[in-house]
């Protein structure tokens, strides 16, 4: 038998040439492909078949939220905490605020107080101040008024009329403001008796030492007819239970009570009984 002959392909006139010749392709490479060629055919039946299942069903994604780096919690934990302190200095602040406006209005009720505290302080030395002028005022016109007597008493020589009026209005006004005391007789407290008896004792007229005694003396006179330096009595004549002396204007000058003193007073307003001239 014979042999086939097997044909001869000629060579390429560049075949000799090592970076002319056609690569061969090795068998892990051929493999390569061909796995490659099933993959991309695998993935291509799956995917359809994803289609078709995708088609008859609905696709629910989640979402994943990326986890959080050591980082990024610090981070956060230190903002968190800036925050908290900041709230924490505002609250301490409005603490701060509010305690010092307390404070301030407590100040100033305070410094309030304590101007009126001086005023008051202020207006109570001034009336002492005033209350001793006066009483000061009082002693001198008494040691004048004395001294005038004595000198009319002396000389055995009267003074006129309208003179010795005068003389007891002044002695009876110089002792406004002194108290009242039942039994009395001066020079800072009198009862209503003896201060009229004084009062007419400076011109050197002596009455009885009680008002029932007083209201016996002199010229009846009546009410609407009454004079500046007329004694008015209270109660019936010969028991008369209190005397003043009429100073004109409708107003006459007592011992009141105690809770009044030594006052001038408005005679309509506690009518007379009846009134009697010394002078």
């Amino acid at each position: 038998m014979e042999e086939p002959l097997i044909p001869v392909v000629p060579m390429s006139h560049t075949a000799h040439i090592r970076s002319h010749r056609k690569p061969r392709r090795s068998a892990s490479t051929i493999a390569m492909r061909a796995g490659v060629a099933g993959g991309v055919l695998s993935t291509l039946a799956v995917a359809g078949a994803s289609g078709a299942a995708n088609a008859a069903e609905p696709v629910t994604q989640t979402l994943e939220l990326p986890t959080l780096t050591g980082d990024v919690s610090a981070q956060v934990a230190q903002s968190a905490a800036a925050t908290q302190l900041a709230a924490a200095n505002y609250e301490l602040q409005a603490e701060r605020d509010a305690a010092a406006a307390a404070a301030a209005k407590e100040a100033k009720k305070d410094l309030a107080e304590a101007k009126k505290k001086a005023e008051a302080k202020k207006k109570a030395e001034e009336a002492r101040k005033a209350a001793a002028e006066a009483a000061a005022s009082r002693s001198s016109e008494r040691s004048t008024l004395s001294a005038s007597a004595s000198a009319s008493a002396s000389t055995g020589v009267s003074a006129p009329a309208s003179g010795s009026v005068s003389t007891v209005i002044a002695f009876l006004k110089a002792q406004v403001g002194d108290a009242y005391v039942m039994g009395a007789t001066g020079p800072n407290a009198w009862d209503c008796s003896s201060l009229v008896q004084a009062a007419f004792k400076q011109v050197g007229v002596d009455l009885p030492r009680v008002s029932q005694d007083q209201s016996m003396q002199g010229t009846d006179i009546p009410l609407s007819s009454v004079q500046v330096g007329d004694i008015l009595y209270w109660g019936g004549k010969g028991s008369a239970y209190h005397v003043g002396v009429y100073i004109g204007n409708g107003q006459y000058l007592d011992a009141a009570n105690p809770s009044k003193g030594v006052v001038i007073q408005d005679l309509s307003g506690y009518p007379a009984s009846g009134a009697v001239r010394v002078l």
